[in-house]
C-alpha cells in the first residue's frame, strides 16, 4: 500500500471523489497484476528511491513520523505530497507538507531546520495540547534552512511541519538536534578564573540544574545554571555582576562538591555581589536566570575597589561664630555599605559617626579628613581644606537732621565699622513711606578694619519732597551689605535715625 501511495503521488492523482475513483481503479489493477501495472505506468516503481518511499506515511498529521532518537536527519521526496483539511499554515503557505513528531523524556532545548534542501523551504514547530490537528499551539518557524530553536518539556509531544515553497518538489531535508548546554553547565566543569578582572559570556538557553545543586537563598529558583571557579592568591574582597536582558541571580559558595557547598554570597535582580575571599580558598560562582528566564548573559568578576569617601558641610563659608554640620556622603562600589566613619577636623578635634558638628574658634584654613570603613574592612578617605573667615561689619549710627522743609537738601550720614578684613561695603539709604521703606540712595566703597570706634562715613544728600511735607515727618534707615562675602553677625547691619520733621 505504501508503494501504491507513491504511485498515486507520482501520477499527481487528484483528491476528492474523482481521485477516489481513480485510486480505486488503480488499486484493482495493482491487485490483479502488480508487476504489469508498474511497467504499464512507465516504470514508476523502478525510480522510487528508499528516501522517496518514506514520505507517504507522514504526508498527514496522523501519520507523522515518530522521532525516537536525536540527532535526527531525514531526506524525503515531496513529489505528490499534499496538505489536509484543517492543516495550519502559519508563517508561509505550503502546498505540500510533511509531518514529524517528537516527545522528549526530559526537558530539552531543540533546534530544527531544513538545511541541505536545494529549494526554498519553511518549517513550523507546534506543541500538542491534545489529540488531533486542532489542538496544536504554534511555537516557531524558519525559512530556507535557517534554524528554529525551542524548548521542549518532558512528556509533551512536539510536531514539525515542513515543506518546499512555490509549488516546487524534490528532496526535503529535515533535521532535529539537541542544543547542548554550556561547557560550564555543571559544578564539576566550572570555568576556571585566572586573573582579575574577568569577563565571560555564556548562553544559558540549554543550561540545566544537576542533581544536588543548591538553590541560591536570595530569591527564587534558577532556570538553569553556569559555574565559575576562582582561587585568589591574596585575601581581600571581590565583586561579581551579571549583564543580561532578563532577570538573573548569582550566588557564591565554598566547598569541593556540588552537594556540600556553603553559600557565602547571593544577589538577584541585578546589582553587585561582593564577598570577602581568603588566599588559597576556591570560590564557586553560580549564575543563571530567574522565573524560567534563559539566554545569553555576561559574567564579570573583579577586585572590589575601596569605598569612595565624600562629605558635605552645612556651611560653605563658615565663621568662628557658628557650628558646622559635617555629613558623610560616601559610597561603596561593592554595595556592602559603610560601617564606620572617623573625622579629623584639622584643629586637633576629632569625631566618629555619620554627622558630627564642629566649631572653629579661630579663623584659618583647616584640613578636614574623613576615613570610612566598609562592612568587609575596605577603607577609603578624603581630605578637604575648610576656609574659616569671619566677616563682620556694621552701622554704628545714622545721623539725620531734626528738621527740614520741602525742597531743602540736607545730609544724612551712616557710620560703618569693620572688625575683621578689608571689605567692599554697600550702604543703602531708605526713607519711610506708608507701609514701609523705600530706597532713596546707594553708596559703595572699600573700607579697612578699624574697630567699632573708628568708622567710615557714608554721606547722602537728600532733598525733602512734597510727600514728606504732607506727612509731616520722614524716618531714615541705613542698611550695610558686604559685597562678595557673608556677614557673620548681620543683626547690626541696620540703623534707624530719629524722625525728621518736615514742613512746607
Amino acid at each position: 500500500m505504501r508503494t501504491l501511495r507513491r504511485i498515486r503521488g507520482r501520477l499527481g492523482m487528484p483528491r476528492g471523489p474523482v481521485g477516489s475513483r481513480l485510486r480505486a481503479g488503480i488499486g484493482g489493477l495493482f491487485t490483479i497484476a502488480a508487476v504489469v501495472s508498474l511497467a504499464a505506468l512507465g516504470g514508476v516503481g523502478q525510480s522510487v528511491s528508499p528516501a522517496q518511499a518514506q514520505y507517504g506515511s507522514n504526508d498527514s498529521f496522523d501519520g507523522a513520523t515518530a522521532i525516537s532518537s536525536l540527532p535526527f536527519n531525514d531526506v524525503v521526496d515531496t513529489t505528490g505530497a499534499s496538505t489536509e483539511s484543517g492543516e495550519p499554515q502559519v508563517c508561509i503557505f505550503m502546498s505540500q507538507t510533511l509531518w514529524y513528531r517528537y516527545t522528549p523524556q526530559t526537558r530539552e532545548v531543540l533546534r530544527a531546520d531544513t538545511s541541505g534542501t536545494g529549494a526554498q523551504t519553511n518549517i513550523n514547530i507546534y506543541q500538542a495540547f491534545g489529540p488531533g490537528i486542532g489542538n496544536l499551539s504554534f511555537t516557531g518557524c524558519a525559512q530556507n534552512g535557517s534554524p528554529v530553536q525551542f524548548t521542549a518539556q518532558a512528556g509533551v509531544s512536539y510536531y514539525i511541519q515542513a515543506g518546499i515553497l512555490n509549488g516546487e518538489t524534490g528532496d526535503l531535508h529535515v533535521n532535529l538536534e539537541r542544543v547542548p548546554g554550556p561547557a560550564n553547565d555543571d559544578f564539576g566543569n566550572a570555568a576556571s578564573i585566572g586573573s582579575l578582572p574577568y569577563d565571560a559570556s555564556v548562553d544559558t538557553t540549554a543550561a540545566t540544574l544537576e542533581a544536588g545543586e543548591p538553590s541560591p537563598s536570595c530569591d527564587g529558583t534558577l532556570a538553569g545554571s553556569a559555574w565559575y571557579a576562582y582561587t585568589p592568591a591574596a585575601s581581600g574582597s571581590v565583586s561579581a555582576s551579571i549583564n543580561a536582558f532578563f532577570t538573573t541571580e548569582m550566588a557564591a559558595y565554598t566547598g569541593s562538591s556540588v552537594s556540600g557547598l556553603t553559600q557565602v554570597g547571593c544577589r538577584a535582580f541585578g546589582g553587585v555581589m561582593t564577598i570577602h575571599v581568603d588566599a588559597g580558598t576556591t570560590y564557586h560562582f553560580q549564575v543563571g536566570g530567574l522565573f524560567g528566564s534563559r539566554g545569553s548573559l555576561s559574567f564579570h568578576l573583579d577586585a572590589t575597589p575601596p569605598p569612595q569617601a565624600n562629605f558635605f558641610q552645612s556651611v560653605s563659608d563658615p565663621s568662628s561664630y557658628e557650628n558646622i554640620q559635617f555629613i558623610d556622603q560616601s559610597s561603596d562600589p561593592g554595595q556592602l555599605g559603610i560601617q564606620s566613619q572617623a573625622w579629623s577636623f584639622g584643629d586637633g578635634g576629632t569625631a566618629t559617626g555619620c554627622c558630627p558638628q564642629h566649631r572653629y574658634t579661630v579663623d584659618g584654613d583647616y584640613a578636614v579628613e574623613l576615613t570610612v570603613t566598609t562592612t568587609d574592612g575596605r577603607i577609603g578617605s578624603i581630605r578637604r581644606v575648610i576656609h574659616v573667615r569671619t566677616h563682620d561689619v556694621g552701622i554704628a549710627k545714622i545721623a539725620a537732621p531734626q528738621n527740614g522743609s520741602v525742597g531743602q537738601t540736607r545730609q544724612i550720614q551712616a557710620s560703618v565699622f569693620d572688625l575683621r578684613y578689608p571689605e567692599t561695603v554697600q550702604v543703602q539709604l531708605l526713607k519711610s513711606v506708608p507701609g514701609g521703606f523705600e530706597v532713596v540712595g546707594t553708596l559703595m566703597q572699600s573700607i579697612s578694619p578699624r574697630g567699632k570706634n573708628q568708622t567710615t562715613p557714608y554721606t547722602f544728600n537728600y532733598t525733602f519732597t512734597a510727600d514728606d511735607g504732607n506727612t509731616g515727618k520722614v524716618t531714615f534707615k541705613a542698611v550695610a551689605l558686604i559685597v562678595g562675602a557673608r556677614d557673620a553677625l548681620p543683626a547690626d547691619n541696620e540703623a534707624i535715625a530719629p524722625p525728621t520733621k518736615v514742613s512746607h
